[in-house]
């Protein structure tokens, strides 16, 4: 038989981290947080935004569509679902218009479609995050 090995025990000195050496990490990882942390949640609201010029956008190209085949801009009482449903039994309707239902815009309302709408065809609008009429940055309109 061979002989037991005697354990190794752990040398003296060095075996792990300060109290000091753990709060200088953490107050840095605190600092590069304050720094990033507005800077990644300030993009957010733009993107919101972006988010609805992009679908107000797709919703002008549908809607180009819709009046080359039916004649006409759908009424504000047909609205946006005209893109996507025949509600009026038109013959000329050649839709859908678009491959998903009507999207509701980035803070979860619908859009509010007008036709005609005042010096303009049509006017498709999102009142922002706050929901109102008018407002400046997140809470802006977007048509």
């Amino acid at each position: 038989m061979l002989p037991k090995k005697p354990h190794k025990k752990f040398p003296q000195g060095n075996n792990g981290f300060t109290l000091l050496e753990l709060l200088v990490v953490v107050v840095t990882i605190g600092l590069l947080a304050s720094y990033v942390g507005p800077k990644y949640f300030s993009q957010i609201g733009k993107s919101e935004s972006a988010v609805a010029k992009a679908q107000i956008t797709a919703f002008e190209k549908a809607l180009d569509t819709y009046r080359v085949d039916v004649g006409r801009f759908p009424a504000t009482e047909e609205g946006l679902n005209a893109l996507v449903e025949n509600s009026s039994a038109n013959p000329k309707w050649n839709g859908p218009y678009l491959k998903k239902s009507i999207p509701l815009d980035p803070w979860g309302r619908a859009y509010r479609y007008l036709s005609p709408a005042k010096d303009k065809d049509y006017e498709i609008v999102s009142y922002g995050k706050d929901g109102q009429i008018g407002g400046t940055g997140d809470d802006a309109d977007i048509s």
